[in-house]
Parts: C-alpha cells; sequence; structure tokens
C-alpha cells in the first residue's frame, strides 16, 4: 500500500485498530521520517536543535502511535514534549507559547474508534496539504529508519496553562463583580463525547463558578461507546439537547473528538448550530469590525448571508468548502487589506483572526460563554440575538457516486452541462458569488429556495444541497434537479 493513500486533506489519516492497520508501525515510523526530513527543510533547523511537542486525543491507538513517531524523533536528538491527552488547537497553541518547532497531534478527528492519524504544526499553523503530500512522498522513500524502542520525552501540561488562558478571558471580559467567579449562578453543561474536551467542564467552566452538573462523557473513551463525538450527528445533538432541558441548563456546550469543532444548545433546549452557530460567531467577530468580512464555506443559507449583511452590516463571502480553504481565504483577503475577522465552515470549523485564524471549538465556545454570561444580566439569552435570522422550512442532502476512475472531469461537465440547462428557465436566478460548484434560486412559484451542486474535494462524489422557504419547496427543486441529473449514466 502507497502511503500516499493517506493523505486526507491537510491530514494524515488511516486505519489504526485491527489486523492489518494501514498505520502500522512500521508506516507511523516512515511518516515520521519523512515529517522530519521535511521539517528541516522547511525550519533550517536541524533534529538536534529541535523542540517539538506532541499530543493526542483519546483513541485507543493513540499510545502506539506515539511511540512510533517519538522513537524516531528521539533517535535524532529532538527534544520531545508529551502533552498526553490533549486538544489539536493546544497543540497548536504550542508553537506560540512555547517557541517550540513544531507540534503534532494524534487524532482522526470525529472518524470510530479504529481510525487514527497525524496533523502538523508549526508557527504558521497547520501543513497543507502540499506539505502533507511531501512528507509521504518522503515517507515513501525512507528505506531504513531507526527508530528507539523508549523514546526521551519530557512530560507537559500545557492544557492547564491553555485552560487558564480561557479562564483569564472569561474573567477579564465579563468583568463581574466577583472578578475570580463570573460564572456564579450560570448553568452550563458540556458534552465531551468521551473525547480530549472534558477539560473545558472541570478546568475551565467550574472554577470561574459555573455550575456544571449534567455535562455528560467528559471522561476520555477511545471506543466512543456512547455517541459519536461530532456536532454535525444528530444523535450527538439530541444528546445534548436532552442535558439542557433534563437539566434547566442556561447553555449546552458539545465538542468534536480533537475540540477543533463546537456547537451550543440555547437554554431552550434548541441546537445553535450551522448557519445559527455561523450567525452568532458573526455577531461576536464584528464586534469592534463594523463592515467586516464573514468567509463561510458554500452552503450557506441565504438567511444567513441576510442576516449578516442586512441585520450586522457585515459582508459575506461564500468560498469553498474545506475548513482550511475558508481559513486560507480569509486570510487571503486580509493580506488585500479586506478587513475579515472570521473564517467559518457549517461544519463548525471557526477561526477567528484574534486567535492566529485557528479553528479552535473551545475559544469560540469561550466567546458565546462571555456574550452568554453578559446577556444573562440583562435577561437576555443568545437565542434571542437570533430572532431576525430566516431558517429555511426545508432542507435536504444527496450525494451522487460519479463511476469512473478519473472522476474530475466528468464531474466538472456535469456542474457546466447545470449552469447551461438552468438558462433556459427565466424564474431561475444563477448566485452572483459562484465560487465553488453551481448555485442558483428558485422563485416562489418553482420552490422558493436554491440548490447547489459541487464536486468533492477529494472523493468521486457530487454532492447537492437544496433549501426552500416554503413547506413543499425542496420537493420541487428536486424534482427539476431529477429531470436534468437523469441523463447520467455514469452517476449512482
Amino acid at each position: 500500500m502507497s502511503l500516499l493513500t493517506l493523505k486526507s486533506g491537510t491530514d494524515i489519516r488511516g486505519t489504526a485498530v485491527g489486523e492489518h492497520p494501514s498505520l502500522s508501525d512500521e508506516a507511523v515510523r516512515k511518516i515520521a521520517c519523512g515529517f522530519l526530513r521535511y521539517l528541516t527543510e522547511k525550519t533550517g533547523v536541524a533534529p538536534g536543535d529541535m523542540t517539538i511537542y506532541i499530543g493526542n486525543d483519546s483513541r485507543i491507538s493513540a499510545d502506539r502511535i506515539k511511540r512510533a513517531v517519538c522513537g524516531v524523533l528521539s533517535f535524532h536528538g529532538v527534544t520531545l514534549y508529551d502533552c498526553g491527552l490533549a486538544s489539536t488547537p493546544a497543540m497548536f497553541m504550542t508553537t506560540v507559547k512555547k517557541d517550540c518547532t513544531a507540534s503534532i497531534q494524534i487524532t482522526a478527528s470525529h472518524h470510530p474508534y479504529d481510525k487514527n492519524g497525524l496533523k502538523f504544526f508549526t508557527k504558521e499553523g497547520g501543513f497543507e496539504g502540499d506539505e502533507i503530500r511531501t512528507v509521504l512522498e518522503y515517507a515513501e522513500a525512507a528505506k531504513t529508519v531507526p527508530c528507539l524502542a523508549f523514546p526521551q520525552m519530557k512530560k507537559s501540561n500545557f492544557m492547564a496553562e491553555y485552560a487558564a488562558d480561557l479562564r483569564e478571558m472569561i474573567k477579564t471580559a465579563v468583568n463581574a463583580e466577583d472578578h475570580e467567579h463570573p460564572l456564579s449562578g450560570f448553568h452550563i453543561v458540556v458534552d465531551a463525547g468521551n473525547g480530549a474536551g472534558g477539560f473545558y467542564a472541570d478546568r475551565v467552566l467550574a472554577p470561574l463558578g459555573a455550575d456544571t452538573s449534567g455535562s455528560r462523557y467528559l471522561e476520555p473513551d477511545g471506543m466512543f461507546p456512547n455517541h459519536i463525538p461530532n456536532p454535525e450527528n444528530e444523535t450527538a445533538m439530541a444528546f445534548i439537547c436532552r442535558a439542557v432541558k433534563d437539566n434547566r441548563a442556561d447553555l449546552g456546550v458539545i465538542f468534536d473528538t480533537d475540540v477543533d469543532r463546537a456547537a451550543c444548545v440555547g437554554a431552550d433546549g434548541e441546537e445553535i448550530n450551522r448557519n445559527a452557530l455561523i450567525a452568532l460567531a458573526s455577531i461576536v467577530a464584528l464586534e469592534g469590525n463594523p463592515g467586516g468580512t464573514i468567509v463561510t464555506d458554500s452552503v450557506t443559507s441565504d438567511g444567513l448571508k441576510a442576516f449578516i449583511e442586512k441585520d450586522l452590516g457585515g459582508v459575506h463571502y461564500r468560498y469553498k468548502r474545506g475548513y482550511k480553504n475558508v481559513i486560507n481565504k480569509a486570510i487571503e483577503l486580509n493580506g488585500q487589506g479586506i478587513n475579515c475577522p472570521l473564517a467559518i465552515e457549517t461544519s463548525g470549523h471557526a477561526a477567528l483572526r484574534e486567535n492566529y485564524f485557528l479553528d479552535d471549538g473551545a475559544y469560540l465556545m469561550t466567546k458565546l460563554v462571555i456574550l452568554a454570561a453578559k446577556l444573562k444580566g440583562e435577561g437576555r439569552t443568545l437565542a434571542s440575538l437570533l430572532s431576525g435570522l430566516r431558517r429555511p422550512a426545508e432542507a435536504l442532502e444527496k450525494r451522487y457516486t460519479i463511476q469512473l476512475t478519473d472522476f474530475r472531469p466528468y464531474g466538472e461537465t456535469v456542474i457546466s452541462d447545470l449552469e447551461e440547462y438552468c438558462r433556459q428557465f427565466d424564474y431561475l436566478t444563477p448566485a452572483p458569488d459562484n465560487r465553488e460548484g453551481f448555485r442558483v434560486s428558485f422563485d416562489r412559484d418553482h420552490g422558493d429556495g436554491w440548490l447547489l451542486l459541487r464536486l468533492s474535494v477529494h472523493d468521486p462524489v457530487l454532492p447537492l444541497n437544496i433549501e426552500s422557504n416554503s413547506p413543499g419547496g425542496a420537493a420541487k427543486i428536486e424534482a427539476f434537479f431529477d429531470a436534468f441529473i437523469s441523463r447520467y449514466d455514469s452517476l449512482t
């Protein structure tokens, strides 16, 4: 098996449990060798002068993979600090706070227990996709990979420092009379999904006086026995919504496994996720940035665009799916002199400029906790801020698989054909900001909504998203699309 097949966007990811895992000890050692070679080229620092921090989420394969990685790095004289159970954003922050050469996080995000992977960071941020490819190419070329059976590692309690920084943010921003306990009288339940996010209840909220009773699945368990740790998962969101209602809490917070994504639940037990989460994050980001630009992925709703631009006075810039695409576009816009304080994807990846454009679920939730605490003093809630956000009446997503090895030209042709097909109907209006795939709006009589057809970044899949503002509208839009797509016999 080629190690290049382990590339997953800007991560390395594969099977880590079972009889023949793709992330075997040998594969991981080669990857560590490839990483060290590339890092030496990237930084100009010799291995013996490097300091690298390494952490992991709660997966059962984490310790094995960590030993394999650190065995190679230790052999070459790298100074290693083991952060133990850690969030992915915290591992990036070691490059800022500890002035280390790089950091590594062992995680596979929300994927099942048998998967795992590696993320690499320097002060400039996470490795880009082309950098990951180079690491894997170097790994493929590694003939012999010397490795220490017992790598030399120092212990680091960086997660305590990271939590302390979040606590200080809340104390300073809320500025309560009881400065040390600004969340006193505030009830917040946390669902960590048995991943790395349990620290948020125990080390951030509780010390500030918050009542965190009713929090669920804070204990790390790499088998994820209760639900998938994923804020996009309906079952996971149902758990945190129920926890808020059962405990009559003021707020609910849910993280994915490695805490780079999050969502929340209002006091009414209704989830604040996807477009609603983006709306709240935009409120936070545009404070002090009037007229600022919010970069999102392509599947955001028309109601969100109206909320950002009409209610908040900002600019909504729809871009491509993929959190790195959204973040990199925001960085690019800022470089052009455009005030862009936030990049956020509907999956929950949210990156604020004030926080190094790091997609950090705990940081975003901290900003929202601060906002909620201030509103509580006024007798208001987070949900009250979203009264102007128009929600779609219906939404659906379908996925069409392209049954061809060379799938990309075929998928691009289908999208181009759809654009041409839509030109013949005067009740259709193509989106003025088509930056990924093709998006078109339907008038009130023909669906009262929109569809977006795009090509997956990595897979032979054409995802279709449909939203309508009227009951029954989605079915009309779907019927329109079915009449078009039925002519393509290489799609299933």
